[in-house]
């Protein structure tokens, strides 16, 4: 009796310790949550890239994603899982954007579509994406309307506020040649108008006496050549450049040409690129521009020793050696990719949209090896920007070189 008084015991522990098991393995499988796009083996991701069109030369931006997500997989994936990312050419133009991007929710059925280029093609598919509350992440923008987590939550920005940046301008400006007589060119959109407000906003009251000439073109434009006609006519002595890298190199060009000698330009970091940009416009007529950075340009000798400078060359020559490594839009995309896998890596087995959209909107100091010093992505729920620094550089015939500390972008 004293023997099956501590048998039965021992059974019932052992019984109840297998029950626990078992129940506690059925909770962590619980735990892995997915959506649409999302399992235990894939998680699927789309993008809508400019392969195409007047600003293909940022297409490498997407090339460079699929490269960076195959050297993933190639590692095991994330969190065992591969990506898949599915890539289409939206020709930088909305209603083609729309269309792919349906495409890639409705019938390829991702978890996320991320990194898209352009405000106004981003803008088209934004009531979509927030309607069906889809993550609509990291996006080549920098227009506030991206930045509006109370009416659209799954929208978020990759690049820096272009208000906030046009703001700097105005204060180096006014620190440098408080008497500027200022032109500004401008793309006829967000991007565009949110710069020039910037920049309006930095200048303050002063605004309306230093700025002597505005022009503003169309994406579909030819050229910008009469635009800068215009500007020069109006006798000022600062040319501001609110333009992407086609029309801004075309820009920089017509000025020089035309025997227009500004004491000072500014570039937008949109296109402070020196193979996109200035080479196209001529190297030696480029000279002196200033520009503000948030990322390095790998074939710059001032990176020549840095890791992870080294790091990327190395895989741009594994797995996107048919890209051009010196277009520095190439890093650009490669830090896109880092911030995305950061987040997928974040979410673990919770791979629900809802818990994805946290996790990119959580980023705390986040530093990917190609960013500049001082810089480093920081959101929260109620404020989307990923920077609050960038560095002021200027163009020294060779390549930009940083002009004192990082700048906070108020």
């Amino acid at each position: 009796m004293t023997q099956q008084n501590h048998t039965l015991p021992r059974r019932t522990a052992l019984l109840l310790a297998g029950a626990a098991l078992l129940l506690g393995s059925g909770m962590a499988l619980a735990q892995k949550k997915y959506d649409t796009g999302a399992s235990d083996t894939e998680i699927k991701l789309g993008m809508a890239m400019p392969y195409s069109g007047p600003v293909s030369s940022y297409g490498i931006v997407g090339k460079v994603n699929e490269a960076y997500f195959k050297m993933i997989n190639d590692k095991g994936g994330i969190n065992g899982r591969k990506v898949t990312l599915i890539s289409y050419d939206d020709q930088y133009t909305p209603p083609r954007t729309t269309e792919v991007v349906r495409k890639l929710v409705e019938q390829d059925e991702v978890l996320a579509v991320y990194g898209n280029l352009g405000s106004a093609s981003n803008a088209a598919i934004m009531r979509y994406m927030n309607a069906k509350k889809v993550p609509h992440l990291l996006l080549g923008v920098g227009a506030d309307r991206f930045n509006d987590p109370k009416n659209n939550p799954w929208t978020t920005p990759y690049m820096p506020s272009y208000e906030g940046e046009g703001s700097l301008y105005a204060k180096n400006i006014l620190k440098t040649m408080p008497g500027a007589k200022i032109a500004v060119l401008y793309q006829n959109d967000d991007f565009g108008k949110d710069l020039l407000k910037g920049l309006k906003k930095g200048l303050g009251d002063k605004a309306g006496s230093m700025i002597v000439g505005e022009a503003s073109f169309e994406i579909a434009d030819p050229t910008v050549d009469s635009q800068i006609i215009k500007l020069q006519a109006s006798g000022a002595d600062v040319f501001v450049n609110f333009a992407t890298a086609r029309f801004a190199a075309q820009a920089i060009r017509k000025v020089y040409d035309i025997g227009w000698r500004p004491k000072q330009q500014y570039l937008t970091y949109v296109s402070a690129y020196v193979k996109m940009t200035l080479e196209p416009a001529g190297l030696d007529k480029s000279n002196g521009i200033m520009a503000m950075a948030f990322f390095k340009d790998a074939t710059q000798p001032r990176w020549a020793e840095d890791p992870a400078t080294k790091e990327f060359l190395a895989f741009m020559k594994k797995y996107a050696p048919d890209q051009d490594v010196t277009n520095a839009a190439g890093v650009y995309g490669y830090g896109v990719a880092q911030a995305m896998e950061q987040v997928l890596r974040a979410a673990g087995d919770n791979l629900t949209r809802e818990n994805v959209l946290k996790q990119a909107t959580s980023l705390k100091a986040v530093s990917t090896g190609m960013l500049l010093p001082g810089v480093a992505l920081n959101t929260s729920s109620t404020d989307y920007w990923p920077f609050s620094t960038l560095q002021l550089v200027r163009f020294n015939g060779k390549e930009f070189e940083p002009m004192g500390q990082s700048i906070a972008v108020k």
